[in-house]
């Protein structure tokens, strides 16, 4: 049985001896010169790290984790919903980009959220129309069938066993379930799983969820059959149909995963290997480092108002193309070399202003024509493999919507499409005519798992929960640790900004008083997002090598994060 854990204490190192010749590190910020698990829950951490120590490797251990996840961390990453995972796979020396988005059921019709000419945000969030077909247990199931060691029901096996026998709530969790009480009251089996005598479960009551503990059983015996086909897909079905769903039998065995070619391209003489569409992360990554390849930095700080200036304004340019050109590319001509193009890039950056900073209109992306709640883990192995992983509901516990029986808490991904033009979806972002619902699509995605060498060696491995503020946590994670020269924990610690086209704004975490006068004055409109859990621009798991180490960062924006490393005697 699967340990309950405590909450360990911000930057605690503990070292435990294992056996003679292993030592296993834990805490915030660590070292470690065998393995390296970065999650964003101490208990997947754990399920994880022992994956490794019984001699899987990084994807077997990616696949424990994303599974154990789903029962400790309802509020982002369960099995109704899907996700994204970079790989480097180090005997063949390649890299592997999965896509295990969720995709629209096949009824979904590009004006289902509008309501009298406008998007109704309850129908796009919070009810059963909300869910795509989830990807999660497919995605998962071929990763290890391509890579895996270990067997299958070994990697669900302490997911069942979190599930059937309870987990001691969080502080965090906590907050979170008594936050969207309401959402997760929606449901009668909601209720009974997160609820106890009509109100919502607190801080160290034990979570059980049998029926999900039964639904992980018949994945563990059969695979993505356990899920969709048989028992489960028909109550999935049945609970839709019940509730003006649209999912069916036939969306769940026609869903498929799929690796796809991943986005790979230098900054200097950094190699950066991150995800392709339907993920707008690799493309936007790619566009904003090829505009500041281009730019001279002020090396000091990274906060040096110029720098800030230069930085946003690529933001805004990024962002205002993602509205427009980016989209699920097996439906939409996405102008993809535009995005990775230098030469498109210094042609770009013409447009910034280096005074003051630009507004909307400015950067109108039709006049650059171009032929578009959520948890990372970090994992490194002592093969020398690594993942890059990132899944999501899309929203704090997706829809709110527990299917009847199964303990599945579903996503509400399709508010991820744009339902209409010019509308913006819960994270503020606008889109077009290529992100609209059609049957069988992906919508577009902000995530961003993300991998990168330097000099054809491992260098970084990171990625972020945050919405639309996942692609800048990431810039910004790379940058300070490589241009601006900080230290591993202070490069993911660093109080990040973030700005993305509209609205009209800079995002910041914290800046001294003397910096907000400053950009004030620049002509910033400044927009606060303290960091934490709930406001940050961004929560990372990072890894980082350093002279044969593996150095391990915990974001302290969220308080269930763990490290752990494994130290082996030569």
């Amino acid at each position: 049985m699967v340990k309950k854990f405590q909450v360990l204490l911000n930057f605690l190192v503990i070292v435990f001896p294992l056996f003679s010749e292993t030592q296993i590190v834990k805490g915030k910020t660590i070292s470690s010169d065998h393995s390296m698990i970065v999650t964003r829950h101490y208990i997947a951490s754990e399920v994880g790290n022992q994956i490794l120590l019984d001699g899987g490797n990084a994807i077997d251990a990616s696949v424990a984790v994303s599974f154990a996840l789903s029962v400790v961390l309802p509020q982002a990453s369960p099995l109704g919903g899907g996700g994204f995972m970079v790989i480097h796979d180090e005997e063949s020396n390649s890299n592997y980009a999965l896509d295990y988005r969720e995709m629209a059921p096949q009824k979904a019709t590009e004006d289902m959220f509008v309501v009298d000419g406008k998007v109704d945000r309850a129908l796009a969030l919070e009810s059963y129309l909300s869910s795509g077909v989830p990807g999660t247990v497919y995605g998962l199931y071929i990763a290890h069938q391509k890579f895996g060691i270990l067997p299958w029901t070994r990697l669900v096996e302490p997911a069942i066993q979190l599930a059937k026998n309870g987990f001691p709530i969080t502080d965090t969790l906590a907050k979170s379930l008594d936050s969207y009480k309401e959402k997760l009251a929606k449901t009668s089996d909601g209720r009974n799983i997160f609820f106890n005598n009509g109100k919502i479960l607190k801080s160290g009551d034990l979570l059980v969820q049998k029926d999900l503990a039964r639904t992980l059983e018949l994945i563990a015996q059969t695979g993505p059959a356990g899920f969709y086909e048989g028992t489960t897909a028909q109550k999935i079905q049945l609970d839709m149909r019940k509730n003006g769903g649209l999912i069916t039998t036939n969306d769940l065995s026609n869903y498929e995963a799929k690796f796809r070619t991943p986005i790979e391209f230098n900054y200097k003489d950094l190699s950066i290997v991150t995800m392709p569409l339907p993920s707008s992360g690799g493309l936007i990554l790619a566009l904003m480092l090829n505009m500041i390849e281009q730019l001279e930095l002020d090396k000091s700080d990274p906060h040096k108002p110029e720098n800030i200036l230069k930085i946003s304004e690529v933001m805004q340019i990024a962002y205002s193309l993602r509205s427009v050109y980016v989209a699920d590319s097996d439906f939409y001509d996405v102008p993809k070399n535009e995005f990775l193009s230098k030469d498109r890039a210094k042609q770009l950056l013409t447009n910034i202003n280096l005074k003051r900073m630009s507004n909307a209109d400015d950067y109108d992306p039709e006049k650059f024509k171009f032929k578009e709640n959520t948890t990372h883990y970090s994992i490194v192995d002592g093969f020398g493999n690594i993942v890059s992983t990132t899944t999501t509901l899309n929203t704090a516990f997706g829809s709110g919507i527990v299917i009847k029986d199964t303990g599945i808490l579903m996503n509400n991904e399709m508010d991820d499409f744009s339902a209409s033009p010019s509308q913006p979806n819960y994270f503020g972002l606008l889109g077009t005519y290529a992100n609209r619902i059609e049957p069988l699509k992906r919508p577009l995605s902000s995530m961003t798992p993300t991998i990168v060498f330097n000099n054809d060696k491992p260098y970084l491995v990171t990625g972020a929960q945050g919405g639309s503020r996942i692609i800048t946590a990431v810039l910004q994670v790379i940058l300070n640790y490589y241009e601006f020269g900080l230290n591993a924990e202070e490069s993911v610690y660093k109080s990040r900004y973030h700005h993305q086209w509209q609205p009209e704004h800079l995002m910041y975490e914290s800046f001294d008083d003397e910096l907000v006068d400053e950009l004030t004055k620049m002509g910033f409109n400044l927009y606060r997002r303290p960091a934490t859990y709930d406001f940050s621009n961004g929560i990372t798991s990072s890894i980082m090598f350093e002279d044969n180490k593996l150095i391990g960062v915990s974001d302290f924006r969220s308080d269930d994060f763990l490290s752990i490393g494994v130290n082996k005697d030569e």
